[in-house]
């Protein structure tokens, strides 16, 4: 009996420090990603090229195998507009700081002027003539565009501005990139026994990238969390291969329109008829309000398999089921008749694309939780 209860203490001391490991791996990652070396993981500083690196070196070190025979990355190229150079703003002769008092929109065109503004209404100013409005905002959230407008909009803080907006002076240069080229990162763990079958993780790395030389978007949340996951999940499968073959997918451009889940559906690397099933994974840092499933309702039998192990198990406070919906890389293999789920957490802080998205606030809530629910779902499903 004592040595029966020795070995039970023994396999829960270590499998607390296996997730103890999984959660610091996690950290780890996320402040990794998030750093200034990877301005916001886009399209200035070489960003995203660098988030791409880093994700193929890590596939590299656990044992992944490529699907291609030119690597694991799988290139495609799309326009995008973007901010490389420094950007000032004086309203009513008061400077202004790029992504805490003001944004410029992701469309925008350049522009160098000092001139009067015109209202239009409460909360928008501007001159026709200088091609430039004003609009103000009570958050500031910015995003990707693939092509530039003929005018520049700034949105700023109702807090920032120094009275009713009358001059403006603005420095802002664009630079737009009619064939950025970016890389899905792809590896897999091949099956055991059944390798044709294959469950598919995949999340995307690209956040938003940097605005002027001085300003970048961090991403925690959205997505280095996601991707934390999905390495972790790799490490993980890589030492504990499982009778279906694994493959993880680290997804570009999905800030800029899921253009390379795209990509990746319209050019597959094996046939998606082979997917049994798949897992998208974004915002994964929250949890303390339960997570949400996207496609719950279109694959009703996965999703009383996914509560019926959360409700033996009590993984998440709760788990929301959502229709379908065309917010994020899971898109497009349903609309090829892949089986998928989209999870996000819920909950915790609510930074999303702005500058506070940043690792050192991110709770990670549930991320222990939704790593074994994930490992557990997968044992039922191929058993």
């Amino acid at each position: 009996m004592c040595r029966i209860f020795f070995y039970l203490l023994t396999f829960l001391f270590v499998s607390t420090e296996v997730f103890s490991q999984d959660l610091n791996y996690a950290k780890k990652t996320i402040n990794t990603l998030t750093s200034s070396t990877y301005w916001g993981r886009g399209y200035t500083n070489n960003g995203m090229a660098k988030a791409a690196d880093f994700i193929e070196s890590e596939f590299k070190s656990f044992g992944l195998i490529p699907l291609d025979t030119k690597g694991f990355k799988q290139s495609f190229s799309f326009p995008v507009n973007t901010f490389p150079k420094d950007m000032k703003l004086e309203i009513n002769g008061k400077a202004l700081k790029p992504g805490r008092d003001f944004i410029v929109h992701q469309a925008s065109k350049g522009v160098n002027t000092t001139t009067n503004l015109i209202p239009k209404d409460s909360a928008t100013y501007l001159n026709a003539q200088a091609g430039i409005v004003l609009s103000i905002q009570p958050k500031l959230t910015w995003s990707v565009a693939q092509q530039p407008m003929d005018y520049t909009l700034i949105e700023v803080t109702n807090k920032s501005l120094p009275g009713i907006p009358k001059t403006i002076k603005a420095e802002i240069t664009n630079q737009f990139i009619p064939n950025f080229t970016a890389a899905n990162v792809i590896g897999m763990v091949k099956g055991t026994t059944k390798p044709d079958s294959i469950l598919v993780f995949t999340a995307h790395y690209d956040h938003l990238g940097g605005m002027g030389n001085s300003t970048f978007f961090p991403g925690a949340n959205d997505n280095a969390s996601g991707i934390a996951l999905l390495l972790d999940l790799a490490r993980y499968y890589a030492k504990n291969p499982s009778k279906y073959s694994i493959v993880f997918i680290a997804f570009a451009a999905e800030e800029a329109g899921l253009l390379g889940s795209k990509y990746f559906t319209e050019n597959p690397l094996f046939p998606l008829s082979q997917i049994r099933f798949l897992w998208n994974l974004d915002l994964m840092g929250n949890g303390d309000a339960g997570a949400t499933v996207v496609n719950a309702t279109l694959h009703t039998k996965e999703f009383a398999l996914l509560h019926k192990i959360n409700d033996a198990n009590q993984y998440l406070v709760k788990i929301n089921p959502r229709g379908k919906a065309a917010n994020s890389d899971h898109y497009y293999f349903t609309e090829k008749g892949v089986p998928a789920f989209f999870m996000y957490t819920q909950g915790g802080v609510s930074a999303y694309h702005d500058i506070d998205d940043i690792a050192a606030t991110l709770p990670l809530t549930s991320y222990q939780q939704i790593f074994k629910l994930l490992v557990t779902f997968n044992q039922q499903l191929i058993n």
